[in-house]
């Protein structure tokens, strides 16, 4: 998935800003208001589309044909938005289109997955949509208040700490091709929950970069389509961060 393989938010990146402060632009600056209410705009779309594929799955009859009903749309948006989340990455300026479409396929994603999951384990939806939340606030309150500063050793740190878990998800995927299973990652044992604890918490220090770039985007004056660009970057860190804390809940449930 995007959201997993990307690291360390390489939307959000400072050649991609230095490219963009040095273009001659006039379609108004970049400002931190107009990327929340394009981050409100495209979770509204996100909520949309996972309504959607969550009221197919409980529209059936049972699990069987739920499951069939909503495959598509599982593994036909997960392919799609790990495509466009490429495409925006490379194409910032395309950020306008391309967001609000991978805001949707990550919804109708999102939809069908938890919609399985709160079948398997009832509850567990709400629980896992509100810790992001609470993650989320709690981030942004100790970035505000300066408790945790984004220096250059801890921007490192996150980075590279990120790509390293993005390297392992991808092993874990090429290994699992060929029947080989690192139960580490779906684990329900002491290691397995150390190791889903640790995701995310990194998933959590992503969200410092977001709030970083934003901000300093938004102050050197960067242009107007980086408004959608940092929104979807954050967006893309939020659901790494839901799938991760799911994965968390189900693990604990588990045991």
């Amino acid at each position: 998935m995007a959201n997993i393989v990307r690291g360390s938010n390489p939307t959000l990146n400072s050649k991609i800003f230095e490219t963009t402060a040095r273009e001659s632009y006039s379609g108004g600056t970049m400002t931190v208001n107009g990327t929340v209410n394009k981050t409100l705009l495209i979770f509204g779309l996100l909520l949309v589309s996972a309504y959607y594929t969550w009221s197919k799955f409980f529209g059936a009859t049972d699990m069987e044909s739920a499951m069939t009903i909503v495959k598509p749309w599982l593994y036909g948006s997960a392919i799609a938005g790990f495509v466009v989340a490429l495409a925006n990455s490379f194409m910032p300026k395309w950020s306008g289109i391309l967001t609000p479409v991978y805001a949707i396929l990550e919804g109708l994603f999102l939809g069908a997955i938890s919609a399985f999951f709160n079948v398997l384990y009832p509850g567990i939806v709400p629980q896992a949509v509100g810790l992001t939340i609470a993650t989320f606030f709690g981030m942004l309150f100790l970035y505000k208040t300066g408790i945790i500063k984004v220096t250059a050793r801890l921007r490192s740190i996150i980075i590279g700490a990120t790509f390293g878990i993005a390297l392992f998800y991808l092993l874990y995927f090429i290994l699992s091709l060929f029947g080989i299973n690192l139960g580490i990652v779906n684990s329900s044992s002491g290691l397995g929950i150390a190791f889903s604890l640790f995701v995310v918490g990194l998933a959590a220090f992503n969200l410092l970069l977001d709030f970083d770039f934003i901000e300093k985007a938004s102050t050197f004056g960067a242009p107007k389509y980086m408004e959608w660009y940092g929104a979807f970057g954050l967006m893309v860190t939020l659901v790494w961060l839901y799938i991760e804390i799911l994965r968390l809940l189900v693990k604990m449930r588990d045991r």
